[in-house]
């Protein structure tokens, strides 16, 4: 039997995103725009229900093609507030847009949204070593800096928490619990 983080309970989805993806360093600008957009649906709602959508969100935004989704208009808007499977919150989608629009200027700043994110940790990710819930945190020195820099340059849906919950979730930083199996076991499968 693994041991796994405690937060990740018992729902298969969720172990399987534990134990594949969690943690584990990304480095393309589409799936990081993916947890970026992801992350900000998640807002006032459970990790498990996004990723119960997340396939829907994949179809509905363009298997998140950042160049796409920068063109979005109210027509893209207006189908998408009527998609069911995707959360229909008209500030989140255009958050979306307009945070698409950003990673564009910001590839051709840094040349990529990855040399962007990564910089943040000196390329390398940072290993924390919880043991339990109560050694994790929900944002960090890290965490504020990329939620105002990110603010300053327009996007929305990326305060300190989430912009700390995407540094978890694209790798930028280890917080597996020590007894976890993926505490050390960081590559994608």
């Amino acid at each position: 039997m693994k041991t796994r983080c405690a937060w990740c309970g018992e729902d298969p989805l969720y172990i399987s995103y534990h134990d594949k993806e969690w943690g584990v360093p990304v480095h393309e600008d589409r799936l990081l725009f993916e947890f970026l957009v992801l992350e900000g649906a998640q807002a006032g709602l459970s990790w498990l229900t996004i990723l119960r959508k997340r396939e829907n969100y994949r179809k509905a935004f363009d298997n998140f093609d950042v160049t796409r989704i920068a063109r979005y208009g109210e027509p893209e808007i207006k189908r998408l507030l009527l998609d069911p499977g995707i959360v229909r919150n008209r500030l989140k989608i255009e958050s979306a847009i307009k945070n698409a629009k950003g990673i564009l200027a910001i590839q051709k700043e840094y040349g990529s949204f990855d040399a962007y994110l990564w910089k943040y940790v000196g390329g390398r990710p940072i290993q924390n070593h919880p043991t339990s819930m109560a050694d994790l945190s929900a944002t960090s020195p890290i965490s504020d800096q990329l939620s105002k820099d990110l603010k300053k340059r327009g996007f929305n849906f990326v305060g300190s928490t989430i912009c700390y919950s995407l540094m978890q979730a694209v790798g930028l930083v280890n917080d597996h619990f020590v007894d976890c199996f993926r505490y050390s076991l960081r590559k994608r499968r």
